[in-house]
This record gives structure tokens, C-alpha cells and sequence, in this order.
């Protein structure tokens, strides 16, 4: 059996509120993402979802439990915030190969050529559009090869050329890695991930049915949020 590429075990993640509280983001969370598997990741707004992938990224601490990782991990597909703005587009992508043990030319030329950017690549990040660093998040994203990528709510942007482009890029990547896909969308959740992950009062349920995991996030919707479950308005 092929070990899974992520493993949860036992991850409890917490905040603490004005009140004194804490709410319960995962609360000893026990799952396994396989290889090479689309998953999906659903729950209402304020269930934790980007929260757990900055955690399974390990941008972001959480309180106790283990987190098991067997392959590279990507930040979030697309994410532009850690941009520095005095340097240029191609300056912060040499970075990113660097920190990232790849090829600068070889991230660079292909940014270069996937962003479309043109002469703006060499300008500060502080002068860009947000459509501009969309660009050019994007393109770092695609350029650098992961065992699993992160997507939250992931857009593609431009023209409709573009997005088509961004869109072939996203299946030739995923065609061999894997991925936890945050979405609102449930009929991209159903046509993309090969099984899901449903956020609940803290807990995270695993279904290797899709179909099974978007019932269960419909009943979990209905139903009203509980403070006893980890909830605090």
C-alpha cells in the first residue's frame, strides 16, 4: 500500500476570541491525503479551511498533534502576499527558486514566457496591478514542481487566452501530483477531486466519495452552528 503523502494526526488547531475563549479550527484531526489524488476540502465560511491548508503548508503553527509530510508541499496556488514590492518580478522569482532548491533561469525563462508580463517583469512588485501579481503568482506557482499543490479558491485571470492557458498549466500539473482544492463550488469539487474532506465544529471527515462528502457538507449547512461544538460567534 502506498503510504499516504500528508498525514493528521491528532491536530488540534485553536484561536483564542476577544471573550477569552478559543474557537476550534481542527480539533485532534485525523486524516491521510494519498499520492497523486485530487482532494477536495469543504466547509462553511469560518470552518477553518484556509487555516488547515496554511497548517498542512506549515505557514502556520498549530497547538498539538503531528503532521506528516512524505513529498514537497506548495504554498497556496496563486498566493501573491509574500511579494517584496522594492524588487522586481524577476528578482522575487530568483528568490523563490532559490528558497525552493530550483533552477533560477529555468523558473525565471518560464515565468517570463507564462506571465506575459513582458518589460513589467523587471519593474517593482509595488507597481503592479493586483491582475499583474496575479500573473505572475501564478506562473511561480506552475513553475515549480510539487508532490501536492494547495489551491484555495483559485481564479484564473486576464483574457480569455490566458485563462485557458492557466487553465491547461493546472491539469498538466495535476495530471501528475496531487492537490487539497478549497471551493465554494460544488460542481467544480465534484467534476476535480477524487474524494473530500468535509470541516465541521472542528472536525475533519475524509470521504473517499465525493459525492457522499457534498451531501454531507448540504446537511451540515442546514444545520445550525454550535458554540458547544467549538463555535464562537
Amino acid at each position: 500500500m502506498t503510504a499516504p503523502v500528508i498525514e493528521l494526526r491528532n491536530v488540534t488547531k485553536s484561536f483564542r476570541t476577544p471573550g477569552g475563549g478559543r474557537k476550534h479550527v481542527l480539533r485532534n484531526a485525523c486524516f491521510a491525503i494519498p499520492p497523486r489524488k485530487i482532494v477536495g476540502v469543504l466547509g462553511r465560511n469560518g470552518a477553518g479551511k484556509s487555516t488547515t491548508l496554511r497548517v498542512i503548508a506549515g505557514t502556520q503553527d498549530y497547538d498539538s498533534g503531528e503532521i506528516i509530510r512524505r513529498g514537497s508541499v506548495s504554498w497556496p496556488v496563486g498566493f501573491a502576499g509574500s511579494f517584496h514590492g522594492e524588487l522586481s518580478g524577476a528578482q522575487n522569482t530568483r528568490f523563490i527558486a532559490r528558497v525552493y532548491g530550483v533552477d533560477t533561469d529555468d523558473l525565471l525563462e518560464f515565468v517570463r514566457e507564462f506571465s506575459e508580463l513582458g518589460p513589467y517583469l523587471d519593474m517593482p512588485c509595488k507597481t503592479y496591478s493586483s491582475g499583474m501579481r496575479a500573473r505572475l503568482a501564478f506562473g511561480i506557482s506552475m513553475g515549480v514542481p510539487f508532490d501536492i499543490y494547495l489551491m484555495d479558491e483559485v481564479t484564473s485571470v486576464g483574457d480569455a487566452s490566458f485563462r485557458q492557458k492557466c487553465s491547461e498549466m493546472l491539469t498538466h500539473r495535476l495530471s501528475m501530483s496531487g492537490a487539497l482544492f478549497v471551493s465554494h463550488s460544488h460542481k467544480a469539487i465534484s467534476e476535480i477531486c477524487d474524494s473530500a474532506i468535509v470541516l465541521e465544529n472542528g472536525v475533519g471527515q475524509f470521504f473517499d466519495n465525493v459525492e457522499e462528502a457534498l451531501c454531507r457538507h448540504e446537511e451540515n449547512m442546514r444545520a445550525p452552528r454550535h458554540k458547544t461544538a467549538g463555535w464562537v460567534e
